[in-house]
């Protein structure tokens, strides 16, 4: 079975005030030790993996991997084709904020093999920038696309918020306008979350941050799936939207198509999440612990065995070893009821092909009538459900237009 493999790179210039990401700033000195732990867990799961994995995908995320000097780059690349079996035509995404890129920088990454990038772009109002604390202003985007299509990069992703407090649907057109007018092969939009734990969220709580408007985002969700899809991009998930290639097939983000079908993923970095033997992992936040965890060369610690919060067990309490690694904090196996809620859940985002009836039972003997059939019908009935042909004589189910706007209520319906 192929696998992905995703690398959560936590360093930042700036924790910007909406983020809950794991991230972290000024600690850009231990970058050097990071990358050192981070070539050692991915080792040491490849070691204890019953066989050798194929891996079809990469995705350095974050934090702000373009901080990464392009050397350390190549060390991990070569660590991961070194222990898997990776594919020649992998997907290798790397995330980026605009103002971290040179065009130096863009030709040595994609001399690496990394060939999707990914811009943190946001907004393209200067007001909103600062809300949002970006470091970078709309020329530094411009420069930057051009500067990746000139180190020959043909595959580009840019983020957009949108629902920000106060934000008007004018300064969201202009924004999602200019950004058509680069013209990258994919999209992604999403609608701020003012979550617990981040100072938009604190502030939000004292009344120093108006609440954004649900029904502007929603009005500028609607506008920007009409707009995208005039300009001939595909709406193939809840927040993605790509355009077609010559040959036809979608740039769609092959690594995010894992999470949604459910498939397995190896997490390595600090905070990282992994889901594969049926267990998911989730790793210690802490960059320093994380570095303190692993030893500096693989061997240093192979007869040690972890202990504490990173000891995993089965039900019978023996100990497992893969997938976890010496910098797991936590692991639970997923039991086939929840594999079968999660797969429904994630598959539903796909508004394309959906969860497919074939592939559904190929994987858990039964059909999707015989799991759902009751809930399926009744979400049919409210129009927020239908069944589709995605292709010849394959049926599956998905979200209508008036579900994708109340997706969550529909998700929760299959927990």
């Amino acid at each position: 079975m192929q696998h992905s493999v995703y690398l959560h790179i936590p360093f930042c210039t700036h924790r910007c005030g909406y983020c809950d990401f794991n991230t972290y700033a000024r600690l850009e000195a231990l970058i050097p030790a990071y990358t050192t732990a981070l070539c050692s867990e991915i080792e040491w799961l490849a070691n204890s993996s019953p066989q050798r994995l194929q891996v079809h995908t990469i995705f350095f995320g974050g934090g702000t991997p373009s901080l990464l000097p392009t050397g350390d780059v190549g060390r991990i690349l070569e660590t991961v084709a070194r222990v898997f079996n990776l594919q020649s035509k992998a997907e290798i995404t790397l995330e980026a904020n605009p103002g971290t890129l040179t065009l130096q920088h863009l030709r040595n990454l994609r001399s690496l093999g990394v060939n999707r990038l990914s811009l943190g772009v946001q907004s393209a109002h200067p007001g909103e920038l600062r809300l949002l604390e970006r470091n970078h202003d709309y020329s530094d985007v411009i420069h930057s696309v051009s500067w990746a299509r000139q180190a020959s990069f043909d595959n580009l992703n840019l983020d957009l918020i949108f629902g920000l407090p106060e934000q008007r649907l004018d300064t969201w057109q202009h924004t999602l306008d200019l950004a058509l007018g680069l013209h990258p092969e994919h999209f992604s939009l999403y609608a701020l979350s003012l979550e617990h734990g981040t100072p938009f969220g604190r502030w939000a709580r004292r009344g120093l941050l108006s609440t954004p408007d649900p029904d502007m985002a929603a009005a500028m969700y609607e506008w920007a799936s009409e707009r995208l899809e005039d300009n001939d991009y595909t709406q193939y998930e809840i927040s993605n939207w790509a355009k077609n290639e010559l040959d036809g097939e979608l740039l769609a983000c092959r690594h995010n198509l894992q999470y949604w079908r459910n498939l397995p993923y190896l997490g390595f970095g600090a905070g990282a999440h992994g889901y594969a033997g049926g267990v998911r992992t989730a790793n210690v936040l802490s960059p320093q612990s994380y570095i303190h965890r692993l030893p500096s060369r693989m061997g240093e610690a192979s007869g040690s065995e972890p202990q504490g919060d990173s000891a995993i067990h089965t039900p019978d309490a023996s100990p497992l070893p893969y997938p976890r690694t010496p910098t797991t904090q936590s692991a639970r196996f997923v039991d086939r009821a929840e594999e079968i809620s999660e797969t429904m859940m994630m598959g539903l985002r796909l508004l394309r092909e959906g969860v497919s009836e074939r592939s559904f039972e190929r994987r858990f003997d039964q059909t999707l009538g015989q799991a759902f059939g009751s809930k399926i019908e009744r979400l049919v009935d409210f129009g927020l459900l239908e069944w589709t042909e995605t292709e010849p004589g394959e049926a599956s189910i998905r979200l209508t237009r008036k579900g994708r706007l109340v997706g969550n209520q529909v998700f929760v319906e299959f927990i």
